[in-house]
């Protein structure tokens, strides 16, 4: 019988950089991407163990320094689920004046989807574009609410300085996603075709935190 040696490192930091060290001698160099959005990326396959996100994660131009500016600024983050919110831990935050925000366990918004016959992400996208201040919005589960948000951002209604877009699924989740890496307009990360969740967009937000933090200080 084969003997497995486990690792004997317990410390959560040292687990974590452990983790990045094996990813970046799993993808040497020259990698398809570098700086900022590497750091993105190896969060992301860091999240995911997928090393997929090599060849579907896409940039816009700027839009790393897009979202270290948004954050530095004090930045809101909006959310589509409680699980993105809580993936992003408040000891990133506090030190940048930012804040998590999510509608989607608001009971007076769901009663009003349900008399709408519309899904709550969508309604969520609306109470957002309502919020002051810098935007970034983090969504990893609602092909409705990237949706929806695009509409806001045609209707001049809210403009993000970034649009994490990382819906999950089957339904309108790649459509979604491609109608927003058609923009010009608006600073994106996004992940292509039907792979996302809300752990991606959550490590999408806290890679670009982490960079945000050792930026400020």
């Amino acid at each position: 019988m084969n003997t497995v040696t486990l690792s004997e490192t317990v410390d959560p930091a040292g687990i974590e950089r452990k983790s990045f060290a094996i990813i970046d001698s799993e993808v040497p160099e020259p990698r398809p991407f570098t700086g900022g959005e590497w750091e993105v990326v190896r969060r992301l396959i860091h999240t995911s163990a997928d090393f997929d996100m090599l060849d579907i994660v896409r940039f816009s131009p700027g839009s790393v320094h897009a979202g270290i500016n948004a954050l530095r600024s004090g930045a809101v983050i909006v959310t589509d689920t409680r699980m993105c919110q809580a993936g992003i831990p408040s000891h990133r935050l506090d030190a940048l004046g930012c804040r998590t925000a999510c509608w989607m366990g608001d009971p007076e918004l769901a009663a009003r989807a349900r008399d709408l016959g519309v899904t709550r992400a969508r309604l969520a996208m609306e109470e957002a574009a309502r919020c002051e201040g810098p935007l970034v919005f983090a969504i990893g589960n609602a092909p409705t609410a990237l949706l929806r948000l695009l509409e806001l951002i045609d209707e001049g209604k809210v403009r993000p300085e970034l649009v994490v877009g990382m819906p999950v699924g089957f339904v309108n989740a790649a459509e979604s996603k491609a109608l927003l890496m058609e923009r010009a307009d608006t600073p994106y990360i996004c992940i292509s075709g039907r792979k996302g969740g809300s752990p991606l967009a959550a490590a999408c937000v806290n890679a670009l935190a982490e960079m945000a933090l050792r930026a400020g200080s």
